[in-house]
């Protein structure tokens, strides 16, 4: 596996700086994630752009979360998984939902179904998927949202990514043992 720098605001590249200081101040601690991130300044400044544009989206943050997690299981990504299940419970998702998420399955309440079904459809047809957009609508998401899902997976492609190209280390809160997860552990239904 590549050496990567996990850098601190002291060490990242001049383009990452401003940013990777942010995060820190905003998170109380430098993620693995966007200290990695900060040796390619337009990745760190491109990822949390993305992600504060999503978190102001009209997603709400229980919806932001099932269509992260929707490209995170399907990508296989551990540490991104394990994040969005702590995330999720930080923004009161129920343990069902989260259960069936980290499963790679559907969650059990209609709307939340309709989402991760579109975000997993548009994600695994690499965007190829027009046909699956009558039917998001028809559950009550608006063609902003449509394009709102193509956010988060270009966030989670970044995310994710990262983490599988360059070893990422797991944050020490993710040895809480509720949170471990591996790709094994979905059962993704096709």
């Amino acid at each position: 596996m590549p050496d990567f720098t996990l850098h601190t605001p002291d060490t990242a590249p001049e383009g990452s700086k401003t940013t990777l200081e942010a995060v820190t101040t905003a998170w109380g601690f430098t993620p693995n994630m966007h200290a990695t991130m900060a040796e390619s300044p337009a990745v760190l400044v491109g990822y949390e752009t993305l992600w504060a544009q999503i978190g102001a989206s009209t997603l709400t943050p229980v919806e932001q979360q099932v269509a992260y997690q929707a490209v995170n299981v399907m990508h296989g990504c551990g540490y991104c998984t394990m994040g969005h299940t702590y995330l999720s419970a930080q923004v009161g998702m129920d343990d069902a939902t989260s259960t069936a998420l980290r499963a790679g399955q559907a969650p059990a309440d209609p709307r939340l179904a309709a989402l991760w079904t579109f975000t997993r459809r548009v994600a695994e047809a690499r965007g190829e998927a027009s046909d699956a957009v009558p039917a998001f609508l028809a559950a009550g998401f608006t063609r902003a949202q449509v394009l709102d899902v193509v956010a988060v997976i270009a966030t989670k492609v970044l995310a994710n990514y990262t983490a599988a190209l360059t070893g990422l280390p797991d944050e020490e809160f993710m040895s809480d043992p509720a949170l471990a997860w591996t790709p094994s552990m979905a059962t993704a239904a096709e």
